[in-house]
């Protein structure tokens, strides 16, 4: 199977490239299977995306609070990732990058002893409050965002 928004061949729910959904329904008259029923898109209802698009700016929470940046989106995402697959990919991307932001903050405060480390630390400070943004953005529009220099620890 291949992905109908960039082509990028794949067989998961989600293309590793763009992030789109390859998953397509089927048709009316086949048989339906027992489980959940069919994946939501990017074209869902303006509370899914609403939701999706809080997980995202609930990492500005970390500005006030201490890890509020993992705190945020985890709460959306344990709370809503059942309702939506929307919600559940669109968290577990905040969740990931907010991760790996944390990671990247505590290796510059280390590096501050090298001297590099503060203007590192400023730099990864900016690249998480601005990215956070654009993927809110990006999400209230219905299209997916994956962030760049993420380390997947969700899947």
């Amino acid at each position: 199977m291949s992905c109908p928004n960039c082509g990028a061949p794949t067989d998961a729910r989600f293309c590793p490239n763009c992030g789109g959904e390859v998953w397509r329904p089927p048709p009316p008259d086949a048989p339906r299977a027992a489980g959940p029923g069919p994946l939501a898109t990017v074209a869902d209802s303006p509370e899914i995306r609403n939701w999706a698009m809080g997980a995202h700016l609930s990492a500005l929470a970390g500005l006030f609070i201490p890890f509020g940046n993992i705190a945020g989106p985890l709460v959306v995402w344990l709370v809503k990732r059942e309702q939506s697959p929307l919600v559940d990919r669109e968290g577990k991307e905040s969740l990931n990058f907010q991760i790996s932001c944390t990671i990247y903050a505590v290796i510059s405060a280390l590096l501050i002893f090298v001297l590099i480390g503060f203007p590192l630390l400023i730099a990864v400070g900016v690249f998480n409050v601005v990215f956070a943004i654009v993927a809110a953005v990006k999400v209230s529009n219905g299209q997916p965002f994956r962030y760049p220099l993420t380390i997947r620890f969700l899947r």
